[in-house]
């Protein structure tokens, strides 16, 4: 029970100090807007090649944008030595890590929500008639991003070029997971089910969470104490 107060106390911080600036989430969101609407110039929306990339083409806007979230997580605690606080204090690494992957996870969350009708306008796909599944893969795919995000992003925080470094570390280790939920949301934002030849993807985004969960629960404090 203590744990998850912590995971509590961390997570409602850092939405907090990013809702009070703003500075992760109107960047990602404007990114992401633009990149989209760029997009959409690029290719014909209503050309069948663009509907069958139109997964690959969403997630590569997510992964772009959750980076900018991403890269505040911990960067955000360097002035007035507020990282050294949060490592000094009596809270296990482990929760302190899960509650700043929660926290970025809503905030990644929250830009693809807003981004998800943008996408459908300039597309013109029936993204809504599988929502249900639709959410299941984002939640699956974000969470994974996150989780991989975060721990790099930890790891990243004392380099001077964090923000060229992150997105170099996360992007490989995500590619399994980011290649199923491509493969996913190409179908189901053109408002097909998951079908049977389909389903291993959702398997693999879930083993794919489950694993890095869970060892970059038991690496979090090697990380940060070093």
């Amino acid at each position: 029970m203590r744990f998850f107060r912590q995971v509590w106390v961390v997570t409602v911080k850092d939405l907090r100090a990013e809702l009070r600036t703003k500075e992760a989430i109107n960047s990602s969101l404007a990114f992401a807007l633009v990149i989209l609407l760029m997009f959409s110039f690029a290719f014909d929306p209503l050309a069948d090649t663009t509907r069958e990339i139109s997964g690959g083409l969403l997630w590569i806007v997510f992964a772009f944008a959750g980076t900018l979230v991403l890269n505040r997580s911990f960067a955000r605690e360097l002035p007035n030595d507020c990282l050294d606080g949060l490592i000094a204090a009596p809270i296990s690494g482990s929760a302190l890590f899960l509650g700043k992957a929660c926290a970025n996870f809503l905030l990644v969350m929250a830009v693809q929500l807003v981004s998800l009708p943008v996408f459908g306008v300039f597309y013109s796909v029936p993204w809504t008639k599988q929502f249900p599944e639709l959410l299941l893969v984002l939640v699956l795919g974000t969470w994974g991003l996150t989780v991989v995000g975060t721990v790099s992003s930890a790891l990243t925080v004392n380099i001077r070029l964090r923000e060229l470094m992150l997105p170099m570390l996360t992007y490989p280790i995500m590619f399994p997971a980011l290649l199923g939920a491509m493969e996913l949301t190409a179908d189901l934002v053109t408002g097909s089910p998951i079908g049977a030849d389909k389903a291993g993807f959702l398997k693999m985004m879930i083993g794919f969470d489950v694993i890095y969960t869970a060892v970059s629960l038991l690496l979090v404090e090697t990380i940060l104490v070093g």
